[in-house]
């Protein structure tokens, strides 16, 4: 978590913050995207986060894809800005968030053999039959559609 978030969160403790956020949808050849397996045991999300102060939305995807995967990438594409209570996600320390997400489509310029942030525990594409449930309630058609 950034500084800006520790100190918002010592300020409102646990109750619900509202986010800005981004979210990457990365394929590869077979038009399988990428997900994270989260170490903290959350399950499998899109590379996704939270947008920092001064940041833009295509920093903070790169930003983001870079620290969780070892990826850089070039944002191509919007496919959709998500939010409302569907969004709303109870972390497992108890902390409330809700999330307004931009959803981008990003090819990868080049890979990394940084060490990954500590909280990817693995990274894997699926296909739209092997899709696993996602914490982000993301509509499947957006993930796969053309692009």
């Amino acid at each position: 978590m950034s500084p800006y978030f520790q100190q918002l969160r010592s300020k409102v403790g646990r109750e619900l913050l509202l986010l800005p956020g981004v979210a990457a949808v990365i394929r590869d050849d077979r038009r399988r995207i990428l997900l994270q397996e989260k170490a903290s045991g959350e399950g499998w999300s899109l590379p996704a986060g939270a947008i920092e102060p001064g940041e833009t939305p295509d920093q903070a995807v790169r930003r983001e894809v870079r620290e969780e995967t070892g990826l850089t990438v070039e944002p191509l594409e919007i496919l959709g800005v998500f939010g409302g209570s569907e969004f709303r996600y109870r972390y497992p320390n108890g902390d409330l968030v809700e999330y307004t997400v931009v959803l981008y489509r990003c090819d990868v310029v080049r890979r990394s053999s940084a060490e990954l942030d500590p909280e990817t525990k693995s990274l894997r594409y699926f296909d739209a039959t092997e899709m696993p449930r996602l914490a982000l309630p993301y509509p499947v058609a957006t993930l796969f559609g053309s692009g």
